[in-house]
């Protein structure tokens, strides 16, 4: 007896069956189709030939298609899907920050550095503050070989060739109070700059040393050679001459081997008369005291410190007259021409009581 539906039954099961079998041999064909064109490239090792006819493996991750480029026979393999290599390899960090820092570059603002490119010299300001001055190509340089100084027991001294070319000197004032002079030439003092007088630098009045007239007789008497020094607050040319020309009066009378000399200077710890002058005052009023000592047949100095003679004064206006420096420290660094160096004002020498201060000279005016 037939059951009603079985028909149906056998009828979707071959159905069923048939469909598995066409999709199955649809794969096959599929598979067939992608295997066959590269059965070579599983099978065999591309190769090249290299210039010199052996045969040498083409690294296949070095050729990277192009995203751009399409070919009609072209089949992805896996090593064309490794994109791993198109980055840098990295370097092993051997256990250090793998992290990467660019090197900052210094700026090059195109300018020297003013300490070392010996075109400018330090000059120390009132203030304290350093300012470092450009060194003028027009004015006469020094050409101390400094390796040539010698210090002994206080006395700076210079040789060339193994001679010595200085002389030993020392610059005083009623500060000093009493001197005795022999002493101080048995000390080996050469030659002795004396305090003529100064003008206020309140009052304007000029006033003479209280010691001036007894230090220069006994230091002319000891055999001495003696020079002079005035101290400035002149404010005009005519105050300078009138300075000048006392001076020379005072002078009248005495050998007077060294030369006499214009000091002017700021206060310290206090305002001055020459506060408001400006460079080209203070110098013209230098020169007119030179001028005026030069004319009455005496060798004129200038004296002052770096600042002064850099910052205060036109030096380049002043080329007709020597320099005294005062510069207390080993080696002076004043880059212009000098003939006598104040180098300590704290000195030692016996005859005087209490300190004085030491001066070389590098020319003897005795003989000039």
């Amino acid at each position: 007896m037939k059951l009603k539906g079985s028909g149906d039954k056998n009828r979707i099961s071959s159905q069923y069956v048939a469909g598995v079998l066409g999709v199955g041999a649809v794969l096959l064909v599929i598979l067939l189709i992608v295997l066959i064109p590269n059965i070579d490239k599983l099978t065999s090792k591309p190769q090249d030939t290299s210039s010199d006819g052996q045969t040498a493996a083409i690294d296949n991750t070095s050729q990277i298609p192009d995203d751009n480029q399409t070919s009609d026979n072209h089949v992805s393999s896996p090593s064309d899907l490794d994109f791993w290599d198109l980055y840098p390899e990295q370097p092993e960090n051997n256990g250090k920050d793998d992290t990467i820092i660019d090197p900052v570059e210094t700026p090059n603002t195109g300018e020297e550095d003013p300490s070392t490119d010996g075109k400018h010299t330090a000059v120390t300001l009132r203030d304290g503050s350093v300012e470092w001055v450009v060194i003028s190509q027009y004015l006469p340089k020094n050409d101390y070989d400094y390796t040539g100084l010698v210090s002994k027991d206080d006395e700076m001294q210079y040789f060339v060739d193994g001679k010595q070319c200085s002389y030993f000197g020392i610059d005083i004032s009623k500060y000093q109070d009493y001197i005795d002079f022999v002493k101080v030439k048995k000390a080996g003092i050469d030659f002795v700059m004396i305090r003529v007088g100064s003008r206020g630098y309140g009052t304007g009045q000029i006033m003479m040393d209280d010691y001036f007239y007894d230090n220069i007789k006994r230091a002319t008497d000891a055999g001495l050679q003696v020079g002079v020094y005035f101290t400035s607050q002149a404010v005009t040319k005519a105050e300078a001459v009138e300075e000048a020309n006392t001076v020379i009066v005072a002078l009248d009378g005495y050998d007077i081997t060294y030369p006499v000399v214009f000091d002017m200077g700021f206060v310290d710890n206090d305002s001055s008369r020459i506060e408001g002058l400006s460079r080209e005052g203070k110098t013209d009023i230098t020169k007119s005291f030179l001028d005026t000592i030069k004319a009455a047949g005496y060798t004129a100095m200038i004296h002052g410190d770096k600042e002064w003679l850099i910052k205060e004064i036109d030096m380049s206006k002043l080329t007709d007259y020597d320099v005294w420096l005062e510069q207390p420290q080993d080696l002076p660094d004043y880059p212009y021409k000098f003939s006598m160096w104040q180098y300590k004002i704290n000195g030692s020498v016996d005859g005087v009581s209490g300190f004085v201060n030491l001066n070389i000279s590098f020319v003897d005016y005795s003989e000039k």
